[in-house]
């Protein structure tokens, strides 16, 4: 008899690059380290499954105290001030050998990771089914929790 593979589950709610970074790599990671690994996207975190918007996920510098390189508030809300700080982080992940937000779905997807659109918020934002990569899946709270009693590790994002 084989063991129960571990189990963990992710939430997802956040679509800014700096929100979709860590349910990618611990889903990628995890999986790698042989765990079954679910993600529920929901809120903002759903774009992140929307088809070809993975990758014009930005970096919103207003709000963001904790920036490398301090930028007051009022600076953040220049005209300009989203692409360059987005430029700046990619720039920053891309010298450090971290891989694209795309390449770490395709991963997760090739690795099994199960991907759970919220059918809530897909109601509350009038998001259709199409506009969603196909291999998600679409659930409401009772498929993630479903999922997530199980899980060995839950997590929030």
């Amino acid at each position: 008899m084989s063991e129960k593979k571990k189990r963990i589950a992710m939430i997802a709610s956040k679509a800014d690059i700096a929100g979709a970074y860590p349910p990618l790599i611990l889903a990628t990671t995890a999986a790698a380290m042989d765990y079954e690994v679910g993600i529920f996207f929901t809120f903002f975190g759903l774009n992140m499954l929307k088809k070809k918007k993975l990758n014009k996920l930005k970096v919103t510098p207003v709000g963001q105290t904790a920036m490398p390189m301090p930028i007051p508030q009022i600076v953040g809300m220049i005209p300009g001030m989203t692409d360059m700080a987005t430029a700046m982080m990619k720039s920053w992940m891309k010298g450090a050998n971290v891989a694209k937000l795309q390449e770490l779905m395709d991963i997760s997807i090739e690795s099994g990771v199960k991907l759970i659109a919220c059918q809530m918020t897909m109601d509350v934002m009038k998001i259709k089914r199409k506009q969603l990569i196909d291999e998600c899946e679409v659930g409401g709270a009772a498929t993630f929790l479903e999922f997530a009693s199980e899980a060995d590790i839950t997590l929030y994002f």
